[in-house]
């Protein structure tokens, strides 16, 4: 073979590959816990109606400089008869996340949605279990359309937004 039988061929370009989407949970935390029992034992007694429960949830997110980003996840419950309170527990449960290949413009939805999905069945679990450890029956928490509660949130912010333009 001679040297005008050698071919040269250019190396190609490397193209820079964007990162698939994907989301990595690299820690799950209690950021803050509270139970109340107020009547104890008096109203583990008692064989009342029912309680009342009412419920809250919140979902917040921050970036921070490493990257990542916080989620934190905030359950409240308050059961409630006539005769007073049965029980109020709190529950702020957090996840540490990295996000890669989003959008900025995708990054509220999955940051406020997908995140605290991934993050409720631990946090509905520490609420049975802390109400069980309070002498109640478990306190097993429905399924949260995160979806549906970001959107709300949502219109409810712009409505305010808009509110405060008109004023």
């Amino acid at each position: 073979m001679s040297d005008a039988d050698t071919q040269i061929v250019p190396a190609e370009a490397e193209v820079p590959v964007a990162p698939e989407p994907g989301i990595r949970i690299l820690a799950q935390f209690v950021r803050d816990l509270s139970f109340e029992n107020p009547r104890a034992p008096d109203v583990l007694r008692s064989g009342g109606p029912q309680p009342q429960i009412d419920m809250g949830v919140e979902m917040n997110a921050r970036g921070r400089d490493d990257g990542l980003f916080e989620v934190d996840l905030r359950l409240s419950a308050r059961a409630v008869r006539e005769d007073g309170p049965v029980f109020m527990v709190e529950l702020v449960y957090g996840g540490l996340f990295a996000i890669d290949g989003v959008p900025s413009d995708s990054l509220e939805p999955i940051l406020l949605v997908e995140c605290p999905r991934f993050l409720f069945p631990f946090a509905r679990r520490i609420i049975a279990d802390v109400t069980a450890d309070g002498s109640f029956p478990p306190f097993l928490l429905d399924p949260i359309d995160f979806s549906a509660v970001y959107m709300a949130r949502k219109a409810e912010a712009e409505g305010m937004g808009e509110a405060q333009g008109t004023a």
